[in-house]
């Protein structure tokens, strides 16, 4: 792809990572659990969820899934229940005075946390049919469609990892400023509220017509 027809998407990429979802939702849940550097794993299952999506589109088959009622629906249900399961799962989470000598935060397993990340992005058909959308109104027709599609993606990720570090840093940053287990059982059930609101806008979601 050209530089320009690049440039464009790169910043398009850093428009659709910043829009807040669920993705981030989930990755300043685990900076305020984890702290950085292990809720940073989250991010990491996003984008392995990011990429077998771009895979799927590039392969012909995210037109499929976009028009497939079964499929997408199936997918969009089960979304929905996740981030429902995630919201109870953060409502319920035992909150921990913290001092000036900063107590230990819980331990993440990181295969948990990229698992949980890729859940997250993989169980959204939106993504799918979005960029399905997106990605062809940069594409050369002229040129290789294979390179193309990894240089988006690629494009696509790492915009979208530096994204999902500032989400992540700034609720690990915001885990110090909590002193009381009221003030942390109040963040908790804010990011419970936010993932049970992700769940029912996905649930609004609806299949393109066709």
């Amino acid at each position: 792809m050209s530089f320009e027809a690049w440039l464009a998407f790169f910043v398009a990429s850093w428009v659709i990572s910043l829009s807040p979802g669920a993705g981030a939702i989930a990755s300043m849940s685990c900076g305020l659990q984890y702290g950085f550097w292990r809720g940073y794993w989250n991010a990491i299952g996003l984008q392995v969820a990011l990429v077998l999506q771009i895979a799927v589109v590039a392969a012909g088959l995210g037109a499929v899934l976009a028009t497939s009622e079964l499929a997408f629906g199936l997918i969009k249900w089960f979304g929905v229940a996740y981030l429902l399961w995630l919201a109870w799962k953060q409502w319920q989470a035992l909150p921990q005075a913290l001092d000036d000598s900063a107590a230990p935060r819980p331990i993440g397993r990181p295969l948990s946390l990229v698992l949980r990340g890729f859940v997250v992005n993989a169980s959204n058909p939106k993504a799918i049919v979005f960029i399905l959308a997106v990605l062809p109104q940069f594409l050369d027709p002229t040129k290789p469609l294979l390179l193309q599609y990894v240089e988006m993606g690629a494009t696509m990720v790492v915009v979208d990892l530096l994204v999902m570090a500032g989400y992540t840093g700034l609720a690990a940053r915001v885990l110090r400023l909590l002193r009381t287990p009221r003030q942390q059982r109040l963040v908790n059930r804010s990011f419970a509220t936010m993932f049970a609101g992700a769940a029912a806008l996905l649930a609004t979601v609806k299949r393109a017509a066709t």
